[in-house]
């Protein structure tokens, strides 16, 4: 309904709006007979008829019928009231209700695309951001054919609202599996994992189904430094399942060898359940002001504001705190952050506002909190990178994309067309809004092109080495030998290096040989000293820059790790390194990038090194370190739990020594239910919200 002035609707009154609804509805129907099922202009009506009516409830009683037929006939079955409708309408929606899911009704697609998969195709489906693609996987989990699944995502805060969802409804039949650490028994089991995580698991067995998110960072042009992992990953997912189902957004075609293994539907739909406004804003003369005027606004919120860097999200949420409050709900956060992460940065400034920043130097917990908190309303407006648009979802009824830059380079429509799919949620904001600060790119066809589906003439050695099954008279045979015999390492290993890439470690390796001929402190076995950690990283870093880690320099590098090591809790360090840093306020929260590193980056690089120094005949051991850092040296248990939205700063008030996971949420939960616990009021309710009850 292109032609339809929506906004001078929405401002009529009694017969003018009835009259002005019934011909948006007499238009629609016409156009229905005319136009392609998930032509966008037509399905856009429903949600703004629905909205209208929830608006003006005496003025448009009359019209329900009429506008939940026509969301039948639109296949949006999803917003027909069965209370309400006519019998045949009603009839449709309890058709394609899942009781089970809590009375979830499908759309048209939404049915297309389960009954492809339940006669045990492969599916690539490409569907909007609103298309409700996380429940089609919940209702292939609850009809009973499949036992185990597992599902690749892209973040561990993702991983995490899987978790909970597939907890509240599936616990009962399966083993949800999430964590390392975690070992599973015989029986249904779902294991959610990153790449990173999955490549290495060697329990998974048999599976019936492979599940894989946001599928289009397979292909390595778009630049995804973790697209090898993901292939490498995925491969050996599939090699052990009987079938898959990619999902991903806004993907015209998968491109694909003529030889390739594994066979698939491809559906690709523009069908959307919500309607979005865009306001242009690229001419106005002063962006930045009309920004802060825009989110000032309350009719806008919650907001999503999405920005370029991590530093500008700090910049820009520091600088609007400084002129405005948007809430009065969020001071207790905001004291907890500044007594538990520290009062100097911008979190803490910034949330007492009500604004939230959300980027991937944001801490896990505090993040998974900001995004809750976000959907309740209580923190109206997010700062956000690229790293929440492809992550957790939100509940934001409007995207400001005041930036046009993800890393300093522009993005594409690809990219826009996610950030921009943001706006609106189905059940709760059924008109999203997006304002546009910058030109918008020219729209263009995606292709995605998988490695997993590429010739193997020209697949990376990171990959190969993945492959199990290879033809020996193969090139990527000759390719896998050719490393083994270069690197002087057996082919599990090779695995294990191909998370720094051959190239990095063909370097490491030279310089490894040139350090201890010098004399360097590489021989070390449990605990090293600082000057040992210190040879290590000067070692490193001539293959990997510092600032790759969180540090400025190998010495800035070394210092970190050996106070995070001695700190007496996970609080002290933070606060340490809050009360002596001496840099610009936008990067203040540079230490939770070092952080990151520790858990992966680090790691596999330590892990490298050994290797090459132990070639040289001498008797390197860096396990237990490199087990302590990942871990940040606390006991592993705390992280797991951070993972699971309850931040190390209240788990180690409560762990004892060889605390289980459940040992220590128990006693949590002991704590959140006594008067005289050590837990403020907001920590409580913190608790309340992320342990399972």
């Amino acid at each position: 309904m292109t032609l339809t002035n929506w906004k001078e609707i929405a401002h009529l009154q009694g017969s003018e709006l009835r009259g002005a609804v019934f011909r948006v509805v007499q238009g629609a129907s016409k156009m229905l007979q005319l136009t392609q099922a998930d032509d966008p202009d037509i399905l856009e009506a429903v949600p703004r008829l629905i909205e209208l009516l929830e608006n003006n409830p005496e003025t448009l009683g009359s019209f329900r019928e009429i506008v939940f037929a026509l969301a039948r006939a639109s296949g949006l079955w999803n917003y027909i009231n069965r209370d309400e409708a006519d019998e045949t309408d009603a009839f449709v929606a309890e058709a394609v209700t899942a009781e089970e899911l809590g009375g979830i009704t499908f759309h048209r697609e939404q049915v297309i695309a389960l009954n492809t998969l339940l006669s045990g195709k492969n599916l690539i489906l490409s569907a909007p951001t609103s298309f409700g693609k996380s429940l089609l996987i919940d209702a292939l989990l609850a009809t009973g054919k499949y036992d185990r699944v597992a599902i690749v995502l892209p973040t561990i805060a993702l991983l995490d609202e899987f978790r909970r969802r597939l907890m509240a409804r599936f616990s009962k039949r399966f083993q949800i599996i999430m964590h390392p650490s975690e070992a599973v028994a015989d029986g249904p089991a779902i294991f959610l994992g990153t790449q990173e995580r999955l490549i290495y698991r060697d329990d998974l067995g048999h599976l019936d189904l492979t599940v894989v998110d946001e599928f289009y960072k397979l292909d390595p042009s778009r630049k995804d430094e973790r697209s090898i992992a993901l292939n490498a990953a995925v491969y050996r997912l599939l090699r052990r399942s009987k079938q898959f189902f990619f999902l991903g957004p806004n993907i015209d075609n998968v491109v694909v060898s003529s030889d390739v293994r594994w066979r698939f539907e491809f559906l690709k739909t523009r069908f959307s359940t919500v309607a979005v406004d865009t306001i242009d804003l690229q001419n106005i003369p002063n962006k930045r002001e009309r920004l802060i005027e825009e989110i000032g606004e309350d009719r806008n919120w919650p907001a999503l504001v999405f920005v370029s860097s991590p530093n500008r999200a700090n910049e820009l949420a520091g600088e609007v705190a400084d002129q405005m409050a948007v809430s009065d709900s969020s001071a207790d956060f905001s004291e907890w952050l500044a007594v538990n992460v520290g009062p100097g940065g911008v979190l803490s400034r910034s949330v007492r506002f009500g604004f939230g920043v959300h980027h991937g130097r944001t801490p896990r917990a505090v993040a998974a909190r900001m995004v809750r908190m976000f959907n309740e309303g209580s923190l109206p407006v997010l700062f956000c990178t690229s790293t929440l648009i492809e992550g957790v979802n939100t509940a934001a009824k409007t995207v400001m994309i005041f930036d046009k830059k993800i890393n300093r380079a522009d993005y594409d429509f690809f990219t826009f067309s996610n950030i921009r799919g943001r706006a609106g949620r189905l059940g709760q904001h059924h008109v999203g809004q997006v304002f546009v600060f910058n030109e918008v790119p020219d729209a263009e066809t995606l292709e995605v092109s998988p490695t997993i589906f590429g010739d193997e003439s020209d697949l990376p050695d990171e990959y190969i080495v993945h492959v199990e099954d290879r033809d020996i008279t193969s090139s990527p045979e000759d390719r896998v030998q050719y490393l083994k015999q270069q690197l002087g390492l057996e082919e599990y290993q090779l695995r294990q290096l191909s998370a720094i890439g051959m190239n990095s470690a063909i370097q490491l390796r030279n310089f490894t040989g040139a350090a201890i001929t010098e004399g360097a402190e590489l021989e070390w076995q449990g605990v090293p000293t600082y000057n040992q950690i210190r040879a290590a990283l000067e070692v490193i870093g001539r293959v990997q820059k510092p600032r790759a880690f969180g540090a400025v320099s190998i010495s800035q590098l070394t210092f970190y790790i050996d106070q995070l090591r001695r700190a007496r809790t996970f609080r002290d360090f933070l606060l340490e390194r809050d009360r002596t840093y001496a840099g610009e306020p936008r990067g203040h929260d540079e230490i939770f990038k070092f952080l990151r590193a520790c858990e992966y980056g680090l790691p596999q690089y330590f892990i490298a090194l050994e290797m090459f120094v132990r070639q040289h005949g001498l008797a390197a051991d860096y396990s237990l370190f490199v087990g302590s850092l990942s871990s940040w040296f606390r006991p592993e248990v705390l992280k797991e739990l951070d993972e699971e939205g309850v931040p190390v700063q209240i788990g180690e008030r409560f762990y004892r020594s060889n605390d289980t996971r459940q040992m220590l949420r128990d006693r949590l939960m002991l704590a959140v239910n006594s008067e005289a616990s050590a837990l403020t009021a907001f920590e409580r309710v913190w608790l309340m919200d992320v342990l399972p009850r």
